[in-house]
């Protein structure tokens, strides 16, 4: 057990290992076991960058598992929360590693991802591997997501000094509304082009909801808009929050998120 900050006691994390030798990293993991009379599909939550699965969304959708039967998987990327790893070592190809590793070995049956910001994006490719595998989703719910955010949102957006101290020495702290600096390094740069995914269609074969802020500075919302025109499916529902931010976490946000989650 461990005990937090205001003295409730809480179950370890379960832990699994992806990759091998010197790349090995120890991933947590709170998996939910749902109660299988009830067949709605699982959950698997997936957090943004430099986030993770204690957030306000995640618990909040936890809790509602919980209250509803469901089962509910949530993990955090190396580098970030209760695993391993150093958050600069982190790739778009890195996390998403570990998504699909924590996902084949904690999923069961149908299930329905719901990504936030950077994790809509790794939500995607986790949809796309797993249409390509002939198990697809059974929906995706994506709040805020940012696909391609390494190059449509940062690279393209950062001045010529910030690019070039990027490209020469590896790692630019860039400042947050949220904390401390964080890094961008050009690793994570160069690794997010290879995973890039507006450029087309995006064959998740599964329903999409998307919630999207129309007050977001981090995230704008025709980035929404433009990643609904690369998805093929006709069941995709775009809801814009008038006066929602990046975050969605206002109680508000909280209730329509576990309300569309619950279309599920």
């Amino acid at each position: 057990m461990i005990n937090t900050a205001e003295g409730v006691a809480v179950a370890a994390p379960d832990f699994v290992t992806v990759g091998e030798g010197a790349d090995g990293r120890r991933i947590a993991v709170r998996a939910r076991q749902g109660d299988a009379q009830e067949g709605a599909p699982g959950l698997f939550w997936l957090s943004g960058f430099n986030s993770d699965m204690a957030g306000t969304k995640a618990v909040a959708l936890d809790a509602w598992a919980a209250e509803h039967g469901r089962a509910c998987v949530r993990f955090d990327y190396s580098g970030h929360g209760e695993s391993g790893g150093r958050f600069v070592d982190g790739t778009i190809g890195r996390w998403s590693e570990e998504a699909l590793a924590v996902f084949d070995r904690f999923c069961k049956g149908p299930q329905v991802a719901v990504g936030s910001s950077m994790g809509g994006w790794i939500a995607l490719l986790v949809a796309r591997e797993l249409k390509r595998r002939g198990t697809p989703l059974a929906g995706l719910v994506l709040i805020a997501p940012a696909p391609d955010f390494t190059e449509e949102l940062m690279w393209k957006d950062f001045p010529d000094d910030v690019k070039r101290e990027i490209e020469t020495n590896g790692v630019w702290m860039r400042p947050s509304d949220y904390g401390d600096p964080y890094p961008i390094t050009r690793g994570l740069i160069e690794d997010g082009r290879k995973h890039l995914l507006l450029g087309g269609s995006i064959d998740v074969g599964c329903p999409v909801r998307i919630l999207q802020g129309a007050q977001d500075p981090d995230v704008p919302w025709r980035h929404a808009f433009r990643l609904t025109e690369c998805l093929p499916s006709d069941d995709v529902v775009l809801t814009m929050v008038q006066d929602g931010d990046h975050r969605l976490s206002r109680p508000q946000d909280i209730a329509r998120l576990l309300a569309t989650v619950g279309e599920f």
